[in-house]
């Protein structure tokens, strides 16, 4: 009798230490930017790819969006989160924590909008004799646009839209699947001009208690993209994706 309340207790001992691994919280996985990488019903592209990339290794995890940037990567690095998505290559060297999933996700293509001017943007230089504006603190245009050329700086996206389709720029500098985003919701008529000004490998990253699942994670999504899965998220999620 008493080997046998023994053994219950011992059964009961590991259900119980199992079971919280069980009901474990998923990782959270960080972000600063807006739709259509997240949408309120969860159909964004960071909203579709986490969850899956870290399903086909076993692991539960979500996408999380977060107002501050800056206040993101520090929470990452701090171990507040479990990780970064939608990154560039490098953060490691300034936030030590932080191990790189060594798979890019999507590229980042950072483009010119315009209502009216049809040319190709085969450089910065050729917006040297145009109007354009972008988001105050955006480093890829404050470095890159010709000194000389007319800049109107603006706070947020809305606005720079805004004056494109009041005709007070002539190309409005943004990030390319965030602004056709823009454009669907406020029935902008402005275009994309090709070839992309700049484009940037994006990728995920993980806080290093999480080491272990980086690799495996870059084979998931190396898998999503040879099976199709990648391709399907992003034509469901970004607007405008396939076009050229």
């Amino acid at each position: 009798m008493r080997g046998a309340l023994w053994r219950i207790g011992l059964l009961l001992a590991l259900w119980l230490g199992a079971a919280p691994a069980a009901h474990a919280e998923p990782l959270r996985l960080n972000s600063g930017v807006r739709a259509p990488y997240f949408q309120p019903d969860k159909t964004g592209f960071i909203d579709l790819l986490v969850p899956e990339v870290f399903r086909r290794i076993g692991v539960a995890a979500e996408g999380v969006q977060y107002a501050a940037s800056e206040r993101a990567m520090i929470n990452a690095n701090n171990g507040v989160d479990d990780g970064l998505v939608l990154r560039i290559r490098g953060l490691e060297k300034n936030y030590p924590n932080l191990v790189i999933i060594d798979e890019k996700i999507i590229d980042n293509e950072f483009v010119a909008y315009s209502r009216q001017a049809k040319f190709a943007t085969t450089s910065f230089a050729t917006l040297k004799d145009f109007q354009v504006g972008y988001i105050n603190g955006w480093k890829i245009f404050e470095a890159n646009v010709p000194p000389g050329t007319a800049v109107t700086k603006v706070q947020e996206a809305e606005q720079l839209f805004g004056l494109l389709e009041q005709g007070r720029i002539d190309l409005a500098l943004h990030e390319r699947w965030q602004g056709n985003q823009i454009l669907r919701e406020t029935g902008g008529r402005a275009f994309v001009l090709t070839p992309p000004l700049a484009t940037s490998e994006m990728f995920m990253y993980l806080h290093k208690k999480h080491a272990h699942l980086a690799e495996p994670a870059a084979r998931a999504l190396r898998a999503m993209k040879a099976d199709g899965t990648w391709r399907r998220i992003a034509t469901r999620s970004l607007p405008g994706f396939g076009a050229p």
